[in-house]
C-alpha cells in the first residue's frame, strides 16, 4: 500500500503518438468497451494515449480504474474531458490496455489499483495535463492549416474558434487532417486551466455506466460464457494454511454431470458440466485438513487477549505515528484519562460472490482470465508467477465488479480457476457460492484498543497514546503475493495519526499479533475501528470535563479550520443544541482519511427491553478537497453510512476452532432497509486537491451512534457490533 508521489508526468503523457486501440464495439456490454457506441468512427486522431478523436465528433477516453460502482468511469473521463475542453454528449469511454507503465496509478507508484478511494486522487493532475495535451494538438494542428498564431485560437466545446476571423471547426473535423507531432508538445501544471474556467469539474453529469446496469446489459464476470468451458466449486480448507490431507471423493463423483476432482493447494476442485452438479458435490466430499496456526482460533477468546495485550505496556508496538513525546507527556501530566474498545470480524458482503474463468494453454504457456479485479497488476504479476511466465502472456478481460470494498484485491478465486483449467485443458469457471465466500471470507481484523490521553493543570489536552492490538493485514496480504511486508500496516493503522487534532505529543503504535485468520482490507480500512475507538473516548472526556462534544472538538480542532467548518456545518444541519425529541438523543463524530475530513451527527433511540437502538436521523458533511462530482460524492458518502450501519447494528462474523460459524446472510444479517435512516449528506468543495470520497461516511457511524447512546443512557457501549444482546447487558435489562 506504500504510495509514491514522485513522478515524471511528462512520461505519463508521451509514448502514445500514431497509438490507437482495438476495441470490440458491442453496445458497451463490457467495461472495455466504448459506451453507447454502435460502430466504430473512421480515422480516429489520438493526440496522446489517453483519448482518441474521431472524424465524426466522438472522443474516446480511457478510463483505467476499475468500476466497483464508485463512479471512476465518470470521474476520471471528466478530469481529461474538462481541459480537452470536449462536448460531453460526445465523449465515449473505455478500459485501456492493461499496462501499468503507461496507465499505473502514479499514486501506487504506477501500477493498477483501485482501492483506498485513490483513483481521482492519483490521477487528477495526470489526466488534466493529458486533455490539455491532446487540446494543444488540436489547436496547433489548426493554426498551422488556417496560417494563423495559436495564440488568437481558443477552445468551446469540441469547437476551435478563431475570434478575429470568427470560423469555428469542431474537434471532428480536426481529426481528418491533424497530424501527431513528435514529439508531444509539452504542458505544465501552470497551462492548466483555473478552477473559475471548470465546465464540468465540479459541477454532476450523469453516471455512464448506470444505464447498462439499469437495464441488465452490464456483463459482470459471474456471467461470462466462453465456449467449452466447464463450470468448478471448491471446498476450501475451513482455516488459512489447512492442507488437503485425505480425499473421499466417491459421493462426489457419482453425481451425475461430475467429471473431476482435483486437490488444490488448499483445498478440492470439482469439475463439472454445472454449476448444481458441481456445487451439490463439493458438498458431499469427505476431506480432512492439515494442520495450521489458526486451526484452533477462537475469535471471542482473542478479544480478552488483545485487551490485555494493549494493557501490557512492556510489548512495545510498531511505531505508526508520532509527535513530541507522549509517554513522557503523559508520565508529567496533571490527570491522565484511559478508555478501551473493541471492534469484531466483518465480512465484505460483497453482492456478486468471488468467481472466475480462465484458460491455460496446451503447453501451458500463456493463460487467459475473465475476471473482476481491484488489482489487474497484483493479480496478472501473481498468475505470471503461479504458471512461471512472463506478464505479457497473461491476458485479462476486467469485467464490471459486482461489489468489492476491499475483497477483490485478493485473486484466491482466480489462482484455483487457472490451477483448474490447467488440470482440465479446457476453459475453467469456478464460482463460489454464498456459504463458500461466508466460510472462505477474508475479514476486517478484531481489534483491541487501549487510548491514554493526559492534561495539564489548566485541563489542557497535552498528551495522547493510541494502542491498537490486531493482526497485520499488509503482513497477510505480502506473504500471500510472495513480498516482503512494510514496517508498518496502513490498513490497520489508519485514522490514528489525527492531524486535525494538533495535540503536541501523540503516538499511535500497531502491537501485532500473528494468529493466522484470514484477513483483507474493508471499506474504511483502519479508519472504521480507530474513527470509534478516538471519538468515543473524545466524548467521553467532554462528559468527564462536563463539557459539551461540539464545543470539546471545536477546541481541540483549533487551527483547522477545514474541521471547524464540518462541525459547524453538521450542528446546524442537525440543530444540535436545541433539545432533541423525548427519548432520543444526539451524538457527533467527526474523522480523517487520506486527507479527506468528514463529521456527522446521528439521532438515536433505545428500546431497553429489547436492547434494540434505532438510528433515526444521520447528518454528515464532508470535505474532499475539490469535489470532481458532487453529487456522486454525495452518494458514496451515503452508501458508505448505510454499509457502515450494518457493522454498528449487528454485522460480525464469528470464528471457533479455526471454523466460521457464520453461513449466509440469515445469520450474518447486514442493514435491512428498516434499518436505514433518513440521510442528509452536504458535500463541502474547497480548493484543496481532490481525496478520496468512497469510504468515508462509514468511519463516522459507530462513534456518532454511540456517543448518541451514551448521551441518551449513561452508558458507554465500547464493543461494536452494538448488538441487542450486548446493549441489553450494558443497560443492565
Amino acid at each position: 500500500m506504500t504510495r509514491s508521489q514522485a513522478i515524471d508526468r511528462r512520461d505519463f503523457l508521451h509514448g502514445a503518438a500514431g497509438l490507437t486501440f482495438a476495441l470490440t464495439l458491442t453496445g458497451g456490454m463490457h467495461p472495455r468497451d466504448l459506451l453507447g457506441a454502435a460502430q466504430a468512427a473512421e480515422a480516429p486522431l489520438a493526440p496522446n494515449l489517453w483519448v482518441n478523436i474521431s472524424t465524426d465528433g466522438s472522443i474516446t477516453i480511457m478510463s483505467p480504474a476499475a468500476e466497483l460502482g464508485q463512479g471512476s468511469f465518470t470521474s476520471l473521463p471528466v478530469i481529461l474531458a474538462e481541459e480537452l475542453d470536449a462536448d460531453w454528449a460526445k465523449v465515449k469511454l473505455a478500459q485501456p490496455p492493461w499496462d501499468p507503465k503507461r496507465f499505473g496509478n502514479p499514486g501506487y507508484a504506477s501500477r493498477l489499483s483501485t482501492t483506498s478511494s485513490y483513483s481521482v486522487r492519483g490521477y487528477f493532475t495526470p489526466l488534466r495535463l493529458a486533455g490539455a495535451q491532446a487540446r494543444r494538438v488540436l489547436l496547433d494542428a489548426v493554426a498551422e492549416t488556417w496560417g494563423v498564431p495559436v495564440a488568437e485560437l481558443s477552445t468551446e466545446p469540441s469547437t476551435v474558434v478563431h475570434k478575429p476571423s470568427g470560423r469555428r471547426i469542431g474537434y471532428g473535423e480536426i481529426a481528418a487532417f491533424a497530424k501527431i507531432p513528435a514529439p508531444l508538445p509539452k504542458v505544465e501544471e501552470k497551462d492548466l486551466k483555473p478552477a473559475s474556467s471548470f465546465r464540468l469539474i465540479g459541477k454532476d453529469v450523469p453516471r455512464a455506466e448506470l444505464p447498462l446496469k439499469v437495464r441488465g446489459a452490464a456483463v459482470y464476470a459471474i456471467d461470462v460464457q466462453v465456449p467449452g468451458m466447464v463450470y468448478a466449486a471448491v471446498l476450501q480448507s475451513p482455516y488459512d494454511g489447512g492442507r488437503p490431507e485425505t480425499v473421499d471423493d466417491a459421493r462426489a463423483r457419482a453425481v451425475p454431470g461430475v467429471t473431476e476432482v482435483v486437490k488444490l493447494p488448499g483445498g478440492v476442485g470439482v469439475l463439472g458440466s454445472t454449476v448444481e452438479a458441481t456445487q451439490a458435490a463439493k458438498n458431499l466430499l469427505q476431506v480432512t485438513w492439515s494442520g495450521a496456526k489458526g486451526a484452533d482460533y477462537d475469535s471471542e477468546r482473542v478479544l480478552d487477549e488483545y485487551a490485555a495485550i494493549a494493557r501490557d505496556k512492556s510489548r512495545a508496538g510498531a511505531v505508526y505515528a508520532k509527535t513530541g513525546d507522549a509517554p513522557a507527556a503523559l508520565q508529567a501530566a496533571a490527570k491522565v484519562m484511559r478508555g478501551e474498545y473493541r471492534t469484531r470480524h466483518t465480512y465484505h458482503a460483497q453482492m456478486e460472490p468471488l468467481n472466475a474463468t480462465a484458460a491455460v494453454g496446451a503447453d501451458g504457456g500463456a493463460v487467459e482470465i475473465w475476471a473482476g479485479t481491484q488489482g489487474p497488476s497484483g493479480l496478472i504479476d501473481e498468475i505470471a508467477s503461479l504458471l512461471k511466465i512472463a506478464p505479457a502472456k497473461v491476458k485479462l478481460n476486467q469485467q464490471w465488479v459486482g461489489g468489492a470494498y476491499g475483497r477483490r484485491s485478493q485473486n484466491e478465486v482466480v489462482v484455483d480457476a487457472v490451477l483448474l483449467a490447467k488440470a482440465a485443458g479446457k476453459p475453467v469457471k469456478l464460482i463460489w457460492s454464498r456459504e463458500d465466500d461466508v466460510a472462505g471470507g477474508k475479514f476486517r481484523p478484531a481489534t483491541a484498543h487501549l487510548i491514554e490521553a493526559g492534561f495539564d493543570a489548566s485541563g489542557k489536552l497535552v498528551a495522547w497514546h493510541h494502542r491498537v492490538v490486531a493482526e497485520s493485514v499488509s503482513a497477510y496480504t505480502a506473504l500471500a503475493r510472495g513480498s516482503a511486508p512494510s514496517k508498518t500496516d496502513q490498513i490497520v493503522m489508519k485514522g490514528t495519526p489525527l492531524p486535525h487534532y494538533p495535540i503536541p505529543n501523540k503516538l499511535a503504535e500497531h502491537v501485532v499479533e500473528a494468529r493466522g485468520t484470514r484477513l483483507s482490507p474493508w471499506r474504511g480500512v483502519g479508519v472504521g475501528h480507530n474513527a470509534f475507538a478516538v471519538e468515543s473516548f473524545v466524548d467521553e472526556i467532554a462528559r468527564a470535563q462536563g463539557k459539551d462534544p461540539l464545543a470539546l472538538r471545536l477546541e481541540f480542532s483549533d487551527g483547522q479550520p477545514r474541521m471547524q467548518t464540518l462541525l459547524r456545518t453538521v450542528a446546524e444541519m442537525s440543530h444540535w443544541g436545541q433539545p432533541p425529541r423525548e427519548g432520543h438523543a444526539l451524538g457527533i463524530a467527526c474523522m480523517e482519511k487520506d486527507d479527506t475530513l468528514a463529521a456527522a451527527v446521528a439521532d438515536v433511540s433505545v428500546e431497553r427491553a429489547t436492547g434494540r437502538l434505532k438510528v433515526h436521523d444521520f447528518w454528515a458533511a464532508i470535505d474532499a478537497g475539490l469535489a470532481v462530482q458532487p453529487r456522486n460524492l454525495a452518494a458514496q458518502t451515503e452508501g458508505s453510512i448505510v454499509f457502515g450501519l450494518g457493522a454498528v447494528l449487528r454485522e460480525r462474523i464469528t470464528i471457533k476452532d479455526g471454523r466460521v460459524q457464520q453461513s449466509n446472510f440469515n445469520d450474518y444479517e447486514v442493514t435491512r432497509m428498516s434499518d436505514v435512516p433518513n440521510i442528509e449528506v452536504r458535500v463541502i468543495s474547497t480548493d484543496n486537491p481532490p481525496t478520496g470520497a468512497g469510504e468515508d461516511g462509514l468511519p463516522l457511524v459507530a462513534c456518532a451512534v454511540g456517543n448518541a447512546v451514551a448521551a441518551l443512557t449513561g452508558v458507554r457501549l465500547r464493543e461494536l457490533p452494538f448488538a441487542p444482546d450486548r446493549v441489553r447487558s450494558a443497560l443492565g435489562a
